[in-house]
Formats: structure tokens, C-alpha cells, sequence
């Protein structure tokens, strides 16, 4: 039985990969009803709709209808959704935003509730949790390497949530993850500079994800790794964000806030 606490739901992008994971994971997920799917072309209307669902075509229908918006889809939409979100919420887990567009999201945040975050899965963000203390604790006598893999589709590299553990181990080193990045490039170079954060990707088959942050040291490797093994995962982690956003002040959220982390 529904009750006012309902939060209505909208998916963009409800036929990709993640959006059938969201309605799926909707369908036993407490407090929240799917009441909107965006679609981007009428064709796609037929599969895998659950019956009733309402169709929608553009951001402002999207969000129009819902009170919270979860969002997987691509920067340019997303930031379309976070124009249209005033006095409501959009949880978006989409990556590869530039700095035009990061700072679209942030400006759109002084009057809706966003909350962004690269990954949902609860054990990546208690991973992100130890990289930063790990960091913390381990001097630039420790290299640090951040290697992920996913599957052959996926089109950003490093990955999005690659990125947040390196920022994460800057923040336990206390420095500017803009200067400490490393990205290899082919060929010869200069060997590594002492307190860079290293990025490798790979792509292929079906992985979901693995991400492994390494500090080397002087005799011990520490290895710290994260394996997805399904999108279940961060369909549920960002259903707990919907229902957590719903109500909030405008704000832009990360997942650790969700998680009542400090």
C-alpha cells in the first residue's frame, strides 16, 4: 500500500544496462515507485516496460513527473536533468563530465538536491573510506597505483570511480590530486616521480568492474580491491540515495553523505 512517504521515482535511460538493473532492484525497494522511464526515441518504448509506467522523452517530462530522478546516462543529459530539478532531487552516478559541465551540476545544486557520486556500491565508498586512510598513514615512500577494468563498452578511462579513489588518496596525502595524477603514456619517459598517484584502465569482455589501489613500498606491497560482480549493486546503493535525498535541502551530495560517513 502506497503512503504520502512514497517517493515517486523517474530512470533516465531506463533501457540501457542500469536503467532495467533500476527497475528491476524497484520492484522490492522500499519507500519509492518507478513512476517515469526516459527513453530517447519511441522505438524503445516496448522493451522490458513494466506495465504502467509512464514514458517520458526529455528532461523537463522526465523530472516533471517524479520526485527524485536516478540518472546513468551521459554528461550532456544529465546536466539538462539538473537544469530542470529546482525543488526536487536528481542522484546521478553518470561520469565523464567536464569542467563546464561539473560546474553546471554545482550551480544547479543551489536549488535542487543532487547527489553525485561515481560509484553507488556501498563496499566501493567503505573502499574509498580506507584509500584515504591507508594514505593517511602510509608516507610517498609508498607509490600509489589505481588499476581498473571494465567491460568493452565502457567509454571514459580512467573510470569515473578510479578517479575518486585517487582524489581520496590525495586527500589522505594532503595534496592536489591535479599534480599528483599520473596517466602513462607509450614509449620511453621519465621514470615515475616520487608521491605521484598512478592510473592504469583495461577494457573488455563483460566486467562490471574491478578497481585495486596499490601502495608499494620499500619490501610490501598493500593492496586494497573492490570486485563487482553485478549492477544490482549500484541500482541499490543509488535507490538508498533516491529515498535519502528525497525531502533535503538543495545541495550537492556525495555518496558518504548518503552513508552518514563524516
Amino acid at each position: 500500500m502506497e503512503t504520502v512517504s512514497t517517493v515517486k521515482l523517474g530512470i533516465a535511460g531506463c533501457t540501457g544496462r542500469m536503467g532495467q538493473a533500476l527497475l528491476e532492484a524497484a520492484v522490492s525497494a522500499p519507500g519509492c515507485r518507478v513512476v517515469t522511464g526516459g527513453v530517447r526515441a519511441e522505438e524503445q518504448a516496448g522493451r522490458n516496460m513494466p506495465p504502467g509506467l509512464v514514458l517520458a522523452h526529455t528532461a523537463k517530462e522526465l523530472m516533471a513527473s517524479s520526485d527524485v530522478v536516478i540518472d546513468f546516462t551521459a554528461p550532456e543529459f544529465t546536466v539538462e536533468l539538473a537544469l530542470e530539478a529546482a525543488g526536487k532531487a536528481l542522484v546521478t552516478g553518470t561520469t565523464g563530465f567536464s569542467t563546464a559541465q561539473q560546474r553546471a551540476l554545482e550551480e544547479a545544486a543551489h536549488y535542487a538536491v543532487i547527489v553525485q557520486s561515481a560509484n553507488f556500491s556501498i563496499g566501493v565508498n567503505v573502499l574509498e573510506a580506507l584509500v584515504e586512510q591507508a594514505a593517511r598513514l602510509l608516507d610517498d615512500a609508498y607509490d600509489i597505483e589505481v588499476d581498473e577494468m571494465h567491460h568493452r563498452m565502457k567509454k571514459d578511462a580512467p573510470s569515473g570511480t578510479a578517479l575518486m579513489l585517487g582524489r581520496a588518496a590525495a586527500q589522505g596525502r594532503e595534496v592536489d590530486f591535479a599534480h599528483a595524477r599520473l596517466y602513462r603514456k607509450e614509449g620511453l619517459g621519465e621514470t615515475r616521480p616520487r608521491g605521484a598517484i598512478g592510473f592504469s584502465a583495461r577494457r573488455g569482455g563483460e566486467v562490471v568492474g574491478v578497481h585495486t589501489v596499490t601502495f608499494a613500498g620499500p619490501g610490501e606491497n598493500l593492496e586494497l580491491t573492490h570486485r563487482a560482480f553485478s549492477r544490482a549493486i549500484f541500482a541499490h546503493g543509488a535507490l538508498r540515495a533516491a529515498r535519502w535525498a528525497y525531502g533535503k535541502k538543495p545541495g550537492l551530495y556525495a555518496m558518504r553523505d548518503v552513508l552518514g560517513e563524516p
